[in-house]
């Protein structure tokens, strides 16, 4: 059994490690690490600092660590003990563990209510912690984005008493490092869209690469998924087009001729269409193109097909949401969220994102995807009604579809 200090000392270089951005170097020994932790008894420990970044490492790394853990830290009552409230660090942390709960675990969401209420008040009366616990409220780790963590992380990391110098200048250099692959990629992602010149041929598009290149590095920042970054950058590029003609401007008669453009998937087709889809279609099936031969290349032409399948499906359902504005009809909530939860893109854009992942990706991981499990469905739930909440008005104002909001 790992003694307190030794336990807590190891919990915070793995902390370090990760919120640094450089835990990718050391997979498999947090992984070992974490994975013991994950087994030992924590029935000792009384310390709510050490208690909840254990909980929260453990369970972000997939292991399972029971809520039951806090129960220590009430009182008779049932209530969290005052005396934490003065353990401003262990708060922090307490926080920042409750966003790794579980449906059904009723102690981690009162843990959120009440870790909030203090962290806000401890802000107000200025706590050595303020800046840290702001940054917390507006994003807890669970929700930020790696890369911006990371370079937010150095400043408050080099004032920590623990600080390791060497672990930090590892980190910084290792960012900027990475910083400038991810500079030369989006560089050359930018140079083919700008080729492409959709801002002239097709002014109705959103230009969104750079914010889709933006996204993706959310998705996977580290080196060797460069190949991948571009593959799914582009893809969504292409997408948010697709969405923006099937949307705002192309005609029932278009779109018809488009949707079986996309079916057939052969250049022949392209004859079928109005020239501004000419244009596009024929960039469309240059990046495909360039992603079957990928898979080729790397013995893995069997990915292709599930893009190429799924793509069809959002296409399909583009197609149906349209029909639907065209002929003024406002589904029932069950048929909208049915085609809904595929033109969110969640489902295709994870087939997508698989494609160049290396070995760790196999054929039963498509299947899986391919099978609309909960996990997928539940994520995709969240984006749509997310979307349409936020887009409810522009939506309304440009005449497209309606939302969940208006489905009956």
């Amino acid at each position: 059994m790992i003694n307190g200090d030794k336990l807590s000392q190891k919990l915070d270089l793995i902390d370090a490690i990760q919120r640094l951005g450089v835990s990718y170097h050391f997979e498999s020994e947090i992984d070992e690490i974490l994975k013991e932790m994950s087994s030992e008894s924590d029935d000792d420990n009384d310390d709510l600092y050490a208690i909840a970044l254990k909980f929260r490492l453990v369970r972000q790394q997939g292991y399972n660590m029971s809520c039951d853990v806090f129960n220590k830290f009430k009182d008779s009552q049932g209530n969290f003990k005052d005396s934490l409230v003065n353990d401003h660090r262990g708060m922090l942390c307490f926080y920042e563990a409750t966003h790794l709960r579980l449906h059904g675990e009723d102690i981690l969401d009162e843990a959120l209510a009440f870790t909030t209420a203090h962290l806000e008040s401890m802000v107000s009366q200025s706590s050595p912690l303020a800046a840290q616990i702001t940054h917390a409220l507006k994003r807890p780790i669970r929700k930020g984005l790696p890369r911006l963590e990371a370079r937010h992380y150095f400043s408050i990391y080099e004032e920590e008493a623990s600080c390791n110098k060497i672990l930090l200048s590892f980190a910084k250099l290792d960012f900027n490092i990475l910083q400038k692959q991810h500079q030369k990629e989006l560089s050359d992602i930018a140079k083919w869209w700008k080729e492409l010149d959709f801002a002239n041929k097709l002014p109705f598009a959103r230009d969104r690469v750079v914010e889709c290149y933006f996204w993706i590095m959310g998705v996977y920042f580290e080196p060797e998924y460069f190949l991948a970054r571009r593959i799914l950058t582009k893809v969504i590029a292409m997408t948010s087009v697709i969405d923006d003609i099937y949307d705002v401007f192309g005609t029932p008669q278009e779109l018809e001729l488009f949707t079986a453009a996309i079916e057939r998937w052969d250049i022949s087709a392209i004859d079928q269409l109005p020239e501004y889809m000419k244009e596009f279609y024929k960039a469309f099936l240059d990046v495909y193109t360039e992603i079957e031969e990928n898979m080729i290349k790397q013995g893995r032409l069997y990915r292709f097909y599930y893009a190429k399948e799924a793509m069809k499906k959002q296409v399909r359902a583009y197609f149906i949401e349209s029909k639907w504005f065209h002929q003024k009809y406002i589904p029932t909530m069950e048929e909208y969220m049915s085609i809904a939860l595929v033109t969110s893109a969640y489902a295709m854009l994870e087939t997508t994102s698989l494609l160049a992942m290396g070995d760790i990706v196999t054929e039963d991981s498509f299947d899986w995807l391919f099978t609309e499990p909960k996990m997928v469905t539940a994520s995709a739930i969240i984006g749509r009604l997310m979307d349409d909440i936020v887009s409810h008005k522009f939506e309304q104002k440009e005449g497209t579809l309606p939302p969940a909001s208006s489905a009956t």
